[in-house]
């Protein structure tokens, strides 16, 4: 049996037959942001679909497309959408960009999404830095048979977002003027959007916001040794008091209006990282 390790050895192999740069930073964008990194300088673009072994996306406004290029002075791989569970993806293939990142050399790991909020003093078109999260989507990318090449047995997650780029994202908000909330991020497997009981139970425990990505990714992120930094496009606010439905279109549109604030910020910390 050909382990994904293996396979994300030969998808990399393709993608540095490609590019002549091999960049440190890698970015995963979410639903309504996949236009992202718009100012890239780009060497190198490939569909998904172009890409061997890759998995292709089925949402709506997840361009799947890889992007190889210059932001902000500094070599980066952007993957304009990702892979849910919902879409019947396995944890494997929803985290195997991460390993053909790990293959290629990647140390930092920027991951955008939306999400609902569930703080009541968010608003809808905040940014929240994700400071820790729950994964509730009883799925983990880990199990099976540890390939020790690609991490340890049980990687530790007291400390999964790294601080440092934590700061240097809150420096740059500040700097530029964007306001930038922080909180816990919830994992849920999705597709159904949230009952108003399962809102209030997302805030008992603690979650500021809540999405049906990232957790499977930054787990797997985690394993390879990866420095992770996420921003949730807060979307919309949940009221379990005053349920008001929310549609993908909306969540779409709203995002789109987030997106250049993020890339302000995902830019200053790209630079820090360099300096």
């Amino acid at each position: 049996m050909i382990t994904s390790g293996k396979i994300a050895k030969k998808t990399a192999a393709f993608i540095r037959k490609n590019i002549s740069n091999f960049p440190q930073i890698g970015i995963l964008s979410g639903t309504g942001l996949g236009e992202s990194m718009q100012s890239m300088d780009v060497s190198f673009s490939c569909r998904y679909e172009d890409i061997p072994n890759f998995p292709v996306s089925t949402v709506k406004s997840h361009i799947g497309k890889l992007l190889v290029g210059k932001f902000a002075k500094d070599e980066v791989m952007v993957l304009q959408g990702r892979f849910h569970l919902y879409e019947g993806y396995s944890p494997l293939e929803v985290t195997f960009p991460i390993r053909v990142m790990q293959e290629l050399g990647i140390k930092i790991l920027i991951l955008t999404n939306a999400a609902g909020g569930l703080n009541t003093s968010f608003s809808a078109g905040d940014i929240m830095l994700i400071t820790d999260h729950i994964n509730l989507t009883g799925h983990n990318p880990l199990v099976g048979a540890n390939d020790d090449k690609l991490g340890i047995r049980f990687p530790d997650m007291s400390a999964v977002y790294d601080k440092k780029l934590i700061d240097s994202a809150l420096n740059a908000a500040k700097e530029e003027k964007v306001h930038l909330q922080k909180g816990v991020y919830a994992g849920l497997l999705g597709p159904s959007l949230e009952t108003s009981a399962e809102v209030r139970f997302l805030k008992t425990i603690g979650a500021d916001a809540v999405g049906f990505s990232t957790v499977q990714e930054v787990i797997a992120g985690v394993h390879a040794g990866m420095r992770i930094l996420g921003l949730s496009a807060i979307t919309n606010v949940h009221d379990p008091a005053n349920p008001s439905p929310s549609t993908l279109d909306e969540i779409i549109d709203t995002a789109k209006k987030i997106m250049p604030n993020i890339d302000t910020i995902i830019k200053r910390v790209i630079t820090d990282f360099n300096e």
